[in-house]
């Protein structure tokens, strides 16, 4: 950095930025390694993807102060700068593909319906950067974050989905509680009318057995009337059968009268 600030000190600026923001790129790929929620690996990428988009902003304004500086300098202080140049966009490169591969595991997690955006990526697009121009360096860049910020625009989708059905789930849940609340205190209501029920049935039971013996006995005393009355008038001299109170004696026939008179 100090053989950068004795060419230009913007540009020394731009590249102090620049590597600020890479380690905290660096931090945070770091840091995500270790998150396992899906939701919060999200909001990570998301920080993430800021600060990339940020360090593409400065190195093309580095690009930019190197074409209108180029022709003050030599042929070996160019060549520094464009060294420079692509060692940056080689190292947000990296961070791009890190970025895309954590988006795609992501959206694996969420859905395994449809396969990621990563289909027929190598790692040729880091090993050959290199051989590429800086225009198609950047370009390069550009597409691979527009893929990646798709990707976590799916993701988040996939995520709203997930918690429009959680949140439908837990209003049928809470649907179906109440319900289940109000049969079970129908079930306890219909419980007691039974308990109820029962005992009036007991106790109509117990009423209907006093009745039944009460009957019983009124029957036994009307026979026990009708055959004192029968033996009454079998037997009329008979002193040792009483007489039933309210029942006037036995009238005596003519022949015993006639008797009695001579």
């Amino acid at each position: 950095m100090d053989q950068l600030s004795a060419i230009s000190e913007n540009l020394a600026e731009i590249d102090g930025r620049v590597a600020d923001n890479f380690r905290v790129l660096s931090n945070g790929f770091q840091k995500l390694e270790k998150i396992k929620d899906s939701s919060r690996q999200s909001r990570q990428l998301e920080e993430l993807t800021e600060k990339m988009r940020e360090s593409k902003g400065l190195i093309k304004e580095f690009d930019k102060e190197v074409k209108v500086l180029e022709s003050r300098f030599d042929r070996e202080t160019n060549k520094y700068l464009n060294e420079k140049k692509q060692s940056m966009i080689k190292e947000l490169n990296s961070y791009v593909a890190l970025k895309k591969q954590y988006a795609t595991n992501i959206e694996h997690k969420k859905i395994e319906l449809f396969e990621g955006p990563n289909e027929g990526y190598t790692e040729e697009n880091v090993l050959l950067a290199s051989s590429m121009s800086n225009e198609q360096l950047m370009d390069q860049g550009n597409r691979m974050m527009d893929d990646t910020d798709q990707a976590i625009e799916r993701g988040k989708r996939i995520v709203q989905d997930t918690v429009n059905v959680g949140t439908e789930t837990a209003a049928a849940l809470k649907a179906q509680t109440e319900q289940m609340s109000r049969v079970v205190n129908e079930l306890d209501s219909i419980h007691f009318s039974i308990k109820k029920a029962s005992k009036l049935v007991k106790e109509i039971g117990r009423q209907v057995a006093t009745d039944k013996c009460i009957m019983a006995l009124l029957f036994l005393i009307v026979i026990g009337v009708i055959a004192i009355i029968i033996v009454k008038l079998v037997h009329p001299g008979n002193k040792d059968i009483r007489d039933i109170p309210g029942l006037a004696p036995p009238v005596m026939n003519n022949r015993r009268l006639l008797w009695n008179h001579s």
